[in-house]
């Protein structure tokens, strides 16, 4: 491991904080690793899988980590772009007919990356919806997921329905008739090494994976086929919640940052062009706020920040801001975060990736303090 890059008693100092979080209660433990230049400087699990301390974390833990799901979903959705299956300017409605009806009609790919559909941010189309099935979760979308603005106008950060339905235009292009979740293995996770992650826990992966506590903090559940559990879509074998299924590790997510940061390849795999990763990292949506974060943002007391987000990605921004992505990185930094527990991005100005994987979810006004001042904590050890 090679630590020259960062400051030693800084890599030590971000140790001591996420243990003195942990030894608190303020969550059970994180799983994190850094690195610069592609060399791997910090890789340590901290604290517990589990607020009663019985299992303690591992650097292999494998974690649900909620939307940062949607990040797969962004770089396919590029790469299908590059691969002319449709383009930025593509209405979601030319390629799922049943998306009609005014004016969601007029959202095109862009928007839905752009999270400015003019539909509003539901966490669910309809009650007790099944979500292990992509061709349910599309048909309520569909259904019941209504635009209430022009597009581009508004940002409401959507927890499912973009996702959803960009999934859905992967499956309907793909040349080869493939479904989502084969489309994802074959050709991201695959070429990208990513051995451990999955819609579903595998039975390889099970006893290494960290049950979430979703602590009181989620608004909805998440029920699947495969059991009785009222959040069972997180601990079933297979899932096709391309907005929020898929399970990982720090490794595996660091392996996925790395070909982000190498505008797009990673060991000779090829997943996107460079020119389309550095327009992915741009701010698209302006001073636009985000809708979902203005409400923490008033009801924390600060003010709302904009939504900063790229082609898929939560971009750091000029401003400073309240923000996961810290206020000490530099304004292209990008990455995604999830549900009250996971945070991973690339900071390209200096050269440096970022996962963190935590268990016990915080609420997301802790959440956005918690990994801000992680973020800040490692952009400050960077020599």
């Amino acid at each position: 491991m090679n630590t020259s890059a960062f400051a030693e008693d800084r890599l030590a100092r971000l140790r001591e904080v996420i243990a003195t979080d942990v030894e608190s209660g303020l969550y059970w433990g994180a799983s994190v690793k850094i690195a610069r230049g592609g060399e791997l400087a910090f890789d340590e699990a901290i604290g517990f899988a589990d607020g009663e301390r019985r299992q303690p974390l591992s650097t292999d833990s494998v974690f649900s980590i909620f939307s940062g799901t949607k990040a797969f979903i962004n770089v396919l959705t590029l790469r299908a772009i590059e691969r002319g299956q449709f383009a930025l300017t593509t209405k979601m409605v030319d390629l799922i007919p049943e998306f009609a009806g005014a004016p969601r009609d007029r959202a095109t790919i862009f928007h839905f990356l752009t999270h400015t559909t003019g539909m509003p941010g539901v966490w669910e189309p309809k009650p007790g919806l099944l979500l292990d099935r992509l061709e349910d979760s599309v048909a309520a979308v569909c259904e019941y997921v209504l635009g209430a603005v022009e597009p581009g106008t508004r940002c409401d950060y959507a927890p499912m329905a973009n996702h959803t339905l960009l999934a859905e235009a992967l499956r309907r292009t793909d040349p080869r008739g493939r479904d989502i979740v084969s489309i994802v293995r074959e050709d991201l996770f695959e070429p990208l090494g990513m051995v451990d992650t999955a819609f579903g826990i595998s039975d390889r992966t099970r006893a290494r994976h960290v049950v979430p506590d979703m602590r009181g903090i989620v608004p909805i559940t998440s029920p699947s086929r495969e059991n009785d559990e009222p959040n069972g879509l997180y601990t079933a074998s297979h899932n096709e919640a391309t907005w929020v299924g898929a399970s990982s590790t720090t490794s595996d997510m660091n392996r996925f940052l790395e070909m982000l940061r190498g505008e797009g390849t990673l060991d000779g795999a090829r997943i996107l062009s460079p020119r389309t990763v550095r327009l992915a990292r741009k701010n698209w949506t302006g001073d636009l706020p985000n809708e979902l974060y203005r409400t923490v943002a008033l009801r924390a007391g600060y003010t709302p920040p904009p939504a900063y987000l790229g082609f898929g990605f939560n971009v750091r921004g000029e401003a400073i801001v309240n923000t996961q992505l810290g206020t000490l990185t530099s304004p292209e930094t990008f990455g995604n975060y999830g549900a009250g527990s996971v945070v991973f991005w690339v900071d390209p100005e200096l050269d440096v990736t970022f996962v963190a994987l935590t268990a016990g979810l915080l609420d997301q006004a802790r959440n956005i303090e918690r990994f801000q001042r992680l973020s800040d904590l490692v952009a400050a050890a960077a020599l």
